[in-house]
């Protein structure tokens, strides 16, 4: 089986769909899925979602992108992460695209997201464009090596894939790399070595082709691990395999899927 490592079920298009979209990941083999949270005041929805199937999980977390929500702590995190459907903490991270002054108040959330994570000894899920040398540097200066995490949606080069995988962190690939211009992003995914690698979809963004342009689900994974297949020149069953059983010994979700 597959799993869908990151996607927001929580968002118009799929809460509203969700038995169908849970038919869709059964039809394509996506054996489970990890809804993604993105801020505190929508997270009861993401741990409602959650709560709904067995082989749906939930993170919670506060993304950089988000300057007008409720501002985390430590404590506030702590508690949340404490549910047993919440397998990591994030997204979280560095966006100096939609934020290009560089705003310390990104760092200083980002250092408070690492510091829960270890403190409850859940996984990192990190966010980083046009950032990728400070959040980088973040992850060593809090030493987020001791817990780890995954890179989503990677679209950097190997020399800074190969810093995030010298902290211990794993590569998660989303539908560019199903994309004809996305040189970079296929070249990471040859390289990254395979316990090491995910797959995701970001759903409802960044849908493969051949749906690019159109509403993303956690079912359309399969066509990421087919073209990493693809690249590889290996198996879809491999890749479903290796990033299955790293998802397992990433998150440790309290009843895995068989």
């Amino acid at each position: 089986m597959l799993v869908d490592s990151h996607c927001h079920l929580d968002f118009p298009g799929l809460a509203d769909r969700l038995p169908a979209v849970l038919a869709a990941m059964q039809e394509r083999g996506v054996g489970a899925a990890l809804c993604i949270g993105v801020n505190l005041e929508d997270f009861p929805q993401v741990l409602a979602i959650a709560e709904q199937a067995d082989n749906l999980y939930a993170t919670v977390g506060v993304h950089p992108e988000y300057s007008d929500v409720e501002e985390p702590d430590e404590a506030r995190l702590l508690a949340l992460a404490a549910h047993p459907k919440v397998l990591g903490i994030g997204e979280t991270g560095l966006d100096y695209y939609w934020h290009k002054d560089k705003p310390e108040w990104q760092r200083q959330r980002f250092r408070t997201h690492i510091r829960a994570a270890r403190q409850c000894g859940k996984p990192l899920i990190v966010h980083t464009r046009d950032s990728a040398v400070d959040t980088l540097q973040v992850l060593r200066e809090e030493g987020a090596e001791a817990v780890g995490g995954v890179m989503h949606c990677f679209t950097e080069n190997w020399e800074i894939a190969s810093q995030a995988l010298d902290l211990g962190f794993y590569l998660s690939f989303s539908g560019i790399v199903t994309f004809k211009n996305a040189a970079i992003v296929k070249e990471v995914a040859q390289k990254c070595p395979l316990d090491r690698m995910l797959v995701e979809t970001d759903a409802p963004y960044l849908a493969p082709t051949p749906f690019r342009g159109k509403p993303n689900e956690p079912s359309y994974v399969r066509y990421v691990a087919e073209e990493i297949a693809r690249l590889r020149e290996t198996t879809l069953a491999e890749i479903a395999e290796v990033t299955t059983g790293n998802f397992l010994r990433l998150f440790k979700p309290v009843s895995p899927t068989p």
